[in-house]
């Protein structure tokens, strides 16, 4: 059985959500960028915008190596609820991408100079210490979570699918099979509810 590392695995994890996240937002105008598909508000930049605080956070301030590159980072201080979750017009894509990519270099230095089970606090929060191991398993796990919203909301602006470019990590079919799969999932919940109701 080969030997595994955890660190190593947890962080091809954690960058492979990271790139899915990005790119998902290519190709796509500014307004599919920022327009919420969802009752809440979710869209692509906010979760990119929603990460780089996490990522400055959990890896930064929590471990005493606060990430001070790039604007205020939304998530702290007096800022309006959900003002990490959205981008107002003056903040460009590139401003957003560029401080995510910023803050999750800034991580992965945390990550290469700390041992799993150094301890850190994260600052606001419930006051228990956390390791390094934890907080790096918490942000796989956030992360893939926002990767899923992205694959769903893209989906909703253009019919992209997959984790890859171009679905590869799809079923195979375009997207006239994909609208045939749609018809047989919502007439099999039709007759569902016909048989339970």
């Amino acid at each position: 059985m080969p030997a595994t590392d955890p660190r190593t695995d947890l962080q091809v994890y954690l960058q492979d959500a990271r790139d899915v996240l990005l790119w998902k937002l290519d190709g796509l105008s500014e307004y599919d960028l920022r327009r919420p598909l969802a009752p809440t508000g979710t869209n692509l930049l906010g979760l990119v915008k929603h990460l780089a605080g996490a990522e400055a956070l959990y890896f930064g301030a929590t471990f005493g190596r606060p990430f001070d590159d790039g604007p205020a980072l939304w998530i702290t201080g007096d800022a309006e609820p959900d003002a990490d979750l959205w981008a107002r017009p003056e903040e460009t894509r590139e401003e957003i991408t560029g401080v995510y990519r910023r803050a999750w270099a800034h991580s992965d230095e945390t990550i290469a100079a700390l041992p799993l089970d150094a301890v850190g606090r994260i600052p606001g929060g419930p006051g228990s210490d956390v390791t390094l191991h934890r907080i790096l398993t918490h942000m796989v796990a956030e992360t893939q979570r926002h990767a899923g919203h992205a694959d769903i909301v893209r989906e909703l602006i253009d019919a992209a699918v997959g984790q890859r470019e171009k679905g590869l990590n799809m079923s195979p079919g375009d997207a006239e099979a994909r609208q045939a799969h749609r018809g047989r999932v919502e007439e099999a919940a039709k007759e569902a509810e016909r048989r339970y109701a």
